[in-house]
C-alpha cells in the first residue's frame, strides 16, 4: 500500500473521528431526560465491555496484563481515569443543560492549552506564532472577565481537564485502547456503586425503561469507542501536525448545533471571546502549516 493511499486513509479516519466527536451532542440530547451522572455511568460500563471485546479480537491481553503488573502506572491511570470521567460528566451536563456553545469554546481552546502545557511541562519551545496564538486566547478570555464580569468556566474546565489528561497520558506511554480499558476498569466499581446505591431517577432501572431508551443507553459504549478507534488508525498514518488540522471539526459542529439547531444565545461577550479564539487558531494553524512545508 503506497504512502499516498495510507495518508488518504488516515485523513478519512481523522475526519470520521472528529466528526463523530462533533455530532456526539446529538446523541446526548436524545437521552437528556436521564441525569448526566447516570449517562456517565452507562458510558463507563458499556465502554468497558465493548473495549474488552475489541482487546480480545485484537489479541491485546498479554500487552495489557504487562501494564497491570505495574502498580505505580495503574495508580496513575486511576488518576487519569478520574480526570477523564470528570471531563465526560461536565461535557454531558453542559450539552443537556443549554451550554453547547461553552463546550464548543472549550474544545477550541484545548489545542492552544496543549501547546502551552508542552512548553511548561515537556520542555518544548514555542515559536513566535505559537506565542501569539496563546496570547490571543488569553486576551479573549480576559476581555470577557474584565468587560462582562464573567468567565467561561465550563469551557475552561473542559479544555484544561482534557489538556491535563492528554499530558499525563503522554507521560504514561500506554496505548490508547489498553489505557482507556484500564481507566474504565478502575472506574467501573465506583460507577456500579453509584448506579446500584444512589441513582434514583425513573430511568435508573433498565427493566423499567422502554427498549428504545435502553438501546440509546447501551450505545454510550459505541459513542465512546468508535471515534477513538478511528483516531488511533489516523494517528498511525498521519503526522501529529497534520492530524491537528482535523481537530476543529468537532467544536465547529457543536457551535453550529448550539446556535442554529438548539438556539443558544450568542451574546456579545461570548461572540468576542470566540472571535479571539478563532483568530488564535488561525495563527496556530498557519504556523503548523509553515512547519509542514519546511519539513517537506
Amino acid at each position: 500500500m503506497s504512502l499516498t493511499r495510507e495518508q488518504k486513509i488516515g485523513g478519512a479516519l481523522a475526519a470520521t473521528a472528529y466528526t463523530l466527536w462533533g455530532v456526539a451532542p446529538l446523541y446526548f440530547k436524545q437521552i437528556q431526560q436521564v441525569p448526566a451522572l447516570e449517562i456517565l455511568v452507562h458510558r463507563i460500563v458499556w465502554s468497558l465491555l465493548l473495549l474488552a471485546l475489541i482487546i480480545t479480537v485484537m489479541q491485546l491481553w498479554p500487552k495489557l496484563l504487562g501494564v497491570l503488573k505495574q502498580p505505580k502506572k495503574v495508580l496513575a491511570m486511576f488518576a487519569t481515569g478520574a480526570l477523564l470521567a470528570a471531563n465526560w460528566g461536565l461535557f454531558i451536563w453542559a450539552i443537556n443543560n443549554g451550554h453547547m456553545l461553552d463546550a464548543s469554546l472549550g474544545y477550541y481552546i484545548n489545542p492552544l492549552l496543549n501547546v502551552l502545557f508542552g512548553m511548561l511541562f515537556l520542555g518544548e519551545r514555542l515559536r513566535k506564532l505559537q506565542w501569539l496564538a496563546v496570547v490571543l486566547a488569553v486576551v479573549g478570555v480576559l476581555q470577557q472577565l474584565i468587560h462582562f464580569g464573567s468567565l467561561p468556566w465550563i469551557a475552561l474546565v473542559l479544555a484544561s481537564s482534557f489538556a491535563v489528561y492528554g499530558l499525563l497520558r503522554k507521560k504514561l506511554a500506554v496505548d490508547a485502547i489498553g489505557g482507556l480499558f484500564i481507566e474504565a476498569m478502575l472506574l467501573t466499581p465506583f460507577a456500579l456503586w453509584y448506579w446500584l446505591g444512589y441513582a434514583d431517577s425513573p430511568h435508573a432501572n433498565l427493566l423499567d425503561n422502554s427498549w428504545s431508551l435502553n438501546l440509546w443507553l447501551l450505545a454510550a459504549g459505541i459513542v465512546t469507542t468508535v471515534p477513538l478507534l478511528c483516531f488511533i488508525g489516523a494517528a498511525k498514518r498521519l503526522q501529529l501536525s497534520t492530524l491537528g488540522f482535523f481537530q476543529y471539526i468537532g467544536p465547529s459542529f457543536m457551535f453550529v448545533f448550539g446556535v442554529f439547531l438548539y438556539g443558544e444565545p450568542l451574546d456579545p461577550s461570548r461572540l468576542i471571546t470566540f472571535g479571539f479564539i478563532w483568530t488564535a487558531l488561525i495563527v496556530y494553524s498557519s504556523d503548523a502549516l509553515l512547519q509542514v512545508k519546511k519539513r517537506s
